[in-house]
């Protein structure tokens, strides 16, 4: 194994603990990120925010940039992609427990690879495949009125029922509609004497990276949107509210210049029958076997492991599927999960995006702003408090 091997440290709060602690302020009960007792919590997640491009671009989010203090950023968790991190905010478990391992995951069933955004359907149900209740379901049960606020297209997805169910969705088209909700469930609730926990979910800001990258025009645009209405609801908080504010990953600009076609070395996709992950977190599987053809396989995993060592161990980190288990990538991996995890996973460290020209040709290589590995532009994100959240 690589001599540094990067992992969560298990003494800090994670993106995991948000909820959950959103949860134990409305009961008025101690919690992981120190919260104030609330009668109404609204969590906005602002999907691709980093907290090194918010540090960065603090003359176009003066207001959120003020609250970025040492203390108000976490990590959100491996692999540093939307599917994965979602989830695991929703569920508070990590990828190896929820089952949505990344960007794309390998689906027994069906021996292919699917979208764990939108590949949804007969071979992956929502209810089983990310099978974990989620806290919206269990604050409900307790009582807390909870509702999930988003983009319209969102409303009946797989991905929406599989990490959101327990919470009533409501759709808002622009991120000053999904405010404009938000206040009106607060409004509702409290006329009802009534706790509540409001998610807020903004994509704008990980398209346009996805698109033109984290510094460009367009991304600083959307930047300003959310800075100015996010500081517009937070003066309209009343007494015994509370917001928090985050993201499920950061961003690096990846130029073509620095993608590797990593097919083009015959020994890095060898015995490879699938490749899932993320351009900058492979997870490569080798073909099924049992009895003695699973020693056949696993021979075909060690030479596979040796050659993507050899070719990019300056440059990625590379692990066997049971040794990053082994070092918590995927914290708890449950017994029916593990097979969904790549046999080889190559972690990219450098600047730099892995891609099967084979499967994916230069018209699909256009992404700028990439994410799904450890450096800290990935992994950091904000945790801005406001209201009765307002950290000191």
């Amino acid at each position: 194994m690589p001599p540094t091997i990067p992992a969560l440290d298990p003494t800090a709060p994670h993106l995991t603990d948000v909820l959950p602690s959103c949860i134990a302020a409305l009961g008025g009960a101690a919690n992981r990120l120190e919260l104030r007792p609330v009668d109404r919590a609204v969590v906005v997640l602002v999907d691709g925010l980093g907290a090194a491009a918010l540090r960065a671009n603090s003359g176009h989010a003066r207001h959120l940039a003020a609250r970025l203090t040492k203390r108000a950023r976490i990590a959100s968790g491996f692999p540093t992609t939307t599917a994965a991190a979602l989830a695991s905010l929703t569920t508070g478990v990590s990828p190896g427990t929820h089952g949505l391992v990344g960007y794309t995951a390998y689906v027994p069933s069906a021996d292919a690879v699917k979208n764990q955004l939108t590949g949804w359907g007969p071979t992956m149900q929502p209810d089983t495949w990310q099978a974990q209740p989620t806290l919206f379901e269990q604050a409900s049960a307790a009582g807390i009125g909870c509702s999930a606020i988003g983009a319209p297209r969102y409303t009946s997805s797989g991905f929406t029922h599989a990490v959101l169910r327990g919470a009533h969705y409501v759709a808002g088209k622009s991120i000053a509609d999904r405010f404009a909700a938000a206040r009106a469930v607060l409004d509702s609730a409290a006329a009802r004497s009534s706790k509540a926990l409001v998610y807020v979910y903004i994509p704008e800001l990980d398209m346009a990276a996805h698109a033109s990258g984290w510094q460009s025009d367009k991304f600083t645009a959307a930047l300003e949107t959310v800075d100015a209405e996010t500081e517009a609801f937070a003066l309209r908080l009343r007494q015994g509210e509370g917001m928090l504010l985050t993201a499920d990953h950061g961003m690096l600009d990846i130029p073509a210049t620095s993608h590797v076609l990593f097919d083009e070395n015959p020994a890095l996709v060898r015995g490879v029958a699938h490749v899932a992950g993320d351009p900058r977190c492979l997870q490569l599987h080798v073909a099924g076997g049992s009895g003695p053809k699973e020693a056949e396989r696993q021979a075909v995993i060690a030479e596979l492991l040796a050659a993507w060592r050899e070719a990019e161990g300056e440059r990625a980190w590379v692990l066997s599927g049971d040794e990053a288990v082994e070092a918590g990538w995927f914290g708890a991996v449950l017994p029916g999960i593990r097979s969904r995890i790549g046999d080889v996973i190559v972690a990219a460290r450098k600047n730099i995006a892995y891609y099967d020209s084979r499967t994916t040709p230069a018209a699909k290589r256009t992404m700028i702003g990439q994410h799904g590995s450890w450096s800290d532009d990935e992994l950091y994100v904000p945790l801005l408090g406001f209201g009765a959240f307002e950290r000191p």
